[in-house]
């Protein structure tokens, strides 16, 4: 109990009012219950289920009943699943991007430096500033859901002011600004958009894949769902996007077509699949102290490459374009 207290805190602490408000108004409005009734029963829903507030209104927790809501894992949940898969004093690996490029780089296909290498490394700068792309993406090591993430333009700088303007606004990392395969281009050109892999190994080592998704941009320059964007379930045996794609926000609609381009969703072929899965096992058994893994991929004309990898990956990309929670595949894992 004092735990989830605790975690209560914690939740209204780092809470989205406005956000919040959305939610809930919209709930009222759609069930015809009082904020009060709604209130009292998320405010159970996180002590009973290890739930976050916003949580609550993502999973739909107003229209479920006790064995379905049992079935969602949560931001509680999450956290103590993932300490225990992902120790403190294994994870730096996976937490600062720095790390992840230099201990993965094999399994990367675009450019990556951090401050120190730009320093002392001319071929490395003279690669970023004459990539195909003409941009540059600058990223905190360990940035979150998007945030930190500036992309610019390698006209605008040269090896000096490179160094200069990533000391000055405290980013850690740049990175080649990748142009994506042209279908995925076709989907949403205005940002990459990256599939997300979720593996875990089991106590054999042997890799289970715990769900596939394609996140999808919608007229943003990063694809997290945290920044309004959408993301579907890809069927993890050929490739295909076999769901309608949704938001985290709850008063958007799913989305069958690109709300932008047109183009269709479901039945979307992501481009070198078996590769990609391939590319996904083989790493997932590189640093088995971390077991369980939220993987970012690129997918190029050159084929897969990572972007990163997520020891405390989020649970609403893993759910909800799922529509179903999704906990009972851990539990065998936690025991």
């Amino acid at each position: 109990m004092i735990k989830r207290i605790t975690y209560l805190g914690y939740y209204i602490k780092n809470l989205d009012k406005e956000k919040f408000s959305l939610f809930i108004n919209f709930t009222k409005e759609k069930t015809g219950k009082s904020k009060v009734t709604i209130l009292l029963d998320l405010l159970f829903s996180i002590f009973r289920y290890n739930i976050s507030i916003l949580e609550y209104f993502q999973f739909d927790f107003i229209n479920k009943n006790e064995i379905q809501r049992k079935e969602w894992a949560g931001t509680g949940y999450m956290y103590e699943y993932q300490l225990i898969m992902n120790p403190k004093k294994e994870r730096d690996i996976l937490d600062d991007k720095r790390k992840f490029a230099k201990a993965y780089n094999k399994y990367f296909v675009h450019t990556v430096a951090d401050v120190e290498e730009l320093k002392i490394n001319k071929e490395i700068v003279a690669k970023l500033l004459n990539s195909p792309s003409g941009k540059m993406v600058f990223k905190s090591a360990n940035g979150k859901c998007g945030l930190t993430v500036e992309v610019v333009n390698t006209i605008d700088f040269d090896q000096k002011s490179i160094v200069s303007y990533m000391e000055k606004k405290q980013l850690d990392i740049v990175e080649e600004y990748i142009i994506q395969h042209p279908s995925l281009n076709e989907l949403s050109p205005s940002g990459v958009n990256t599939v997300r892999i979720f593996t875990q190994l089991d106590k054999n080592n042997e890799v289970v894949i715990l769900g596939c998704r394609q996140r999808i941009s919608v007229n943003s320059s990063v694809d997290n769902m945290a920044a309004g964007n959408i993301a579907a379930i890809i069927d993890e045996s050929n490739g295909v996007i076999s769901g309608a794609a949704v938001y985290s926000d709850i008063t958007k609609k799913e989305e069958v077509i690109h709300p932008i381009t047109g183009v269709a969703i479901v039945g979307f072929q992501v481009p070198f699949w078996k590769e990609t899965i391939e590319m996904v096992k083989e790493a997932a058994r590189l640093y088995p102290q971390n077991r369980s893994i939220g993987w970012d991929i690129v997918i190029t004309e050159k084929g897969p490459g990572f972007i990163e990898g997520n020891h405390d990956w989020c649970k609403l990309l893993w759910q909800l374009p799922a529509k179903k929670g999704l906990k009972p595949l851990l539990k065998s894992h936690a025991k």
